[in-house]
């Protein structure tokens, strides 16, 4: 039996299949680890709003770590437990960098603790816009009136990891940049907020050590979250900086990598 006692997973490209369906063998596995006292939690970059496509999926939902650690939700109780935002004075900041240093920036919002999505008129939906829920914002003023969870910016002009890397150096240390998308969208999040210090928060409350945390990632978002837990596993599809800082490599999402390397560490 393992000494680990509690499972974080991403979703996209970790935990979920590329059609976004969670596998038989999966949810399977995941319940017979909680039936033996090992909980999962997912950590994603994911807004609360977006939880709800892979709950159906499950018999009971996960507690999660949204946002890329600017939320921690419980999903019973349909209630955040703890959020950090940005400011709006952080976002003001911010955002004036980065117009300055990429002037074909486009921005938008998590904002409500990531119940509400607004975005500025140049943004690119690439989904159902027509929610209560999702806004067009037709100045800076009212985009950036409310404190956001997350702050996302795109460009045409660059590509994905040097955007990230064009981010990271103009914001410094004023906020945390990241990414895992195939395209040039970067994350935002205030000062300190990543996924392992929202599931470092979580675990703290349930008394469990980094190192009783086994964690399943893909893409550069999840470096933070591999690098606190006690045993990091890259999926088979992960982003080469991922695969060159985790313990393991298991296989693709698309092969049922999480629930393959579970079940061989708890000997399902």
């Amino acid at each position: 039996m393992s000494d680990f006692r509690l499972v974080a997973s991403d979703i996209d490209g970790t935990l979920i299949r590329s059609d976004g369906t969670l596998s038989p063998r999966t949810i399977e596995v995941l319940d017979r680890l909680h039936a033996q006292g090992v909980p999962a939690v997912l950590v994603t970059g994911r807004p609360v709003r977006w939880l709800r496509q892979l709950y159906e999926q499950m018999a009971e939902p996960l507690p999660a770590v949204c946002a890329n650690g600017a939320v921690v939700y419980d999903p019973f109780s349909d209630q955040i437990l703890r959020a950090a935002p940005l400011t709006v004075e952080l976002l003001l900041d911010v955002t004036a960098k980065l117009r300055e240093a990429v002037p074909d920036v486009a921005l938008a919002v998590e904002v409500e603790d990531g119940r509400s999505f607004w975005y500025e008129e140049k943004w690119p939906l690439h989904w159902d816009g027509k929610h209560d829920s999702v806004r067009v914002m037709t100045s800076q003023e009212k985009l950036l009136s409310a404190p956001a969870v997350k702050l996302l910016a795109r460009s045409a002009a660059h590509g994905p990891d040097e955007f990230a890397e064009l981010v990271s150096r103009t914001l410094g240390e004023i906020a945390v940049a990241t990414h895992s998308s195939t395209s040039a969208l970067v994350e935002i999040s205030a000062a300190g907020v990543t996924k392992a210090a929202g599931l470092a928060w979580l675990c703290e409350r349930q008394g469990v050590q980094a190192a009783e945390v086994v964690a399943f990632g893909d893409m550069p978002n999840d470096l933070p979250l591999l690098s606190w837990a006690g045993r990091s596993v890259a999926m088979g599809n992960a982003h080469p900086a991922v695969k060159a800082v985790a313990d393991d490599v298991t296989l693709t999402n698309d092969e049922d990598g999480v629930a393959a390397y579970l079940s061989d560490l708890f000997g399902l």
